[in-house]
C-alpha cells in the first residue's frame, strides 16, 4: 500500500514538473525585420545568421477592406463567384441603409492557401479602398507548445492506465482514477485548443465593407414621395376617426340646433 502510495505521488511530482505553467493562448506579430515569403499558412523565415536553419511556421491571415461602388448587386455577386471558385465560404452577410448610403458587410473564411487570390479576383476594377488591412499573427510556439504537452498528458494517462492494472484495494483504484479524471479533462482542453489553432491556420478570414452614397438629389426627391404617403396615410387615419365617433356628431349638432331655436323664440 505504501509503495502504491509512493508512485502515485512521484507521478503527481512528474506532472508539476512537466506543467507547471499553465498553457499560453496568445498569439505573437511576426518580426518582419527578417527575410520571409509567405506560402498559404506557412512562413519560410530566412534568418540573417547564417547558422540558423530555415524554418516553417504556423500562420494565421486575416484581411479587412472597405470601398466604395456604384452597383452593390452586381459587386456582390462578383464576390460570392469568387468566394465558390476559390472553396470558401460566408459566415455573415448583412445590409444596412441610412439617409446618405447603402451598405454591405460580408465575412468570408477561404483556404489560406487562396487567401491573396481571391483578395486579388475581387479587388479587381477598384480604383481605391477606403480602407486595406491585412493581418498575419505567428502560432507557431503555441502551437508546438500545446503539441507537446498533449503528448505528455497522454503518456502520463498511459502509465496512470498501467497503475490501476495493478491497484489492490478500492481506495487505490478510487485514488488513480481521480487522477486519471483530471489528466482526461486536461487532455480535452488541449486537444480543442489544438483543434482550434489548426482551423485559424488552414482557413483565413477576410471581412468585406462595399457601399453606394446616395446623392442629396435623390434624397430630396425621396423625402416629397414620403411626404406625399405620410399625408395620404394621415387624411384616412382622419377619415375613419370621423367616421368612428359619428353618432356624437349628430347628437352634438341636434343639440346645437334646438338649442338655437329655444333662443330664437324667446327673443321673440
Amino acid at each position: 500500500m505504501k509503495t502504491f502510495l509512493k508512485l502515485i505521488v512521484l507521478f503527481i511530482f512528474i506532472v508539476g514538473c512537466k506543467d507547471n505553467e499553465k498553457i499560453s493562448y496568445g498569439y505573437s506579430e511576426i518580426a518582419f525585420d527578417e527575410d520571409y515569403s509567405v506560402q498559404g499558412n506557412l512562413l519560410k523565415v530566412e534568418k540573417n545568421h547564417s547558422e540558423t536553419p530555415s524554418e516553417e511556421r504556423k500562420l494565421i491571415k486575416n484581411g479587412s477592406i472597405e470601398f466604395e461602388v456604384v452597383y452593390l448587386k452586381k459587386t456582390r455577386a462578383k464576390i460570392l463567384q469568387a468566394v465558390k471558385k476559390y472553396k470558401g465560404y460566408v459566415s455573415t452577410d448583412n445590409e444596412y441603409n441610412s439617409s446618405d448610403r447603402k451598405s454591405t458587410v460580408i465575412n468570408i473564411r477561404v483556404p489560406a492557401t487562396n487567401f491573396d487570390a481571391l483578395l486579388k479576383d475581387i479587388s479587381e476594377g477598384i480604383e481605391s479602398f477606403d480602407q486595406k488591412n491585412i493581418r498575419i499573427k505567428d502560432v507557431t510556439e503555441q502551437f508546438l507548445d500545446v503539441e507537446a504537452r498533449l503528448k505528455n498528458k497522454k503518456e502520463l494517462e498511459k502509465r496512470y492506465l498501467e497503475i490501476l492494472k495493478k491497484a489492490k484495494s478500492v481506495k487505490e483504484i478510487l485514488e488513480v482514477e481521480k487522477e486519471i479524471g483530471k489528466l482526461r479533462e486536461d487532455i480535452e482542453v488541449a486537444e480543442g485548443k489544438l483543434k482550434y489553432l489548426q482551423n485559424q491556420v488552414s482557413f483565413s478570414t477576410l471581412n468585406i465593407t462595399f457601399y453606394k452614397t446616395i446623392s442629396s438629389q435623390t434624397n430630396f426627391g425621396k423625402n416629397i414621395s414620403e411626404a406625399f404617403k405620410n399625408g395620404f396615410k394621415n387624411l384616412k387615419t382622419f377619415l375613419i376617426f370621423i367616421i368612428n365617433i359619428w353618432p356624437f356628431i349628430l347628437l352634438i349638432s341636434l343639440v346645437f340646433y334646438l338649442f338655437k331655436r329655444w333662443r330664437n323664440k324667446r327673443k321673440k
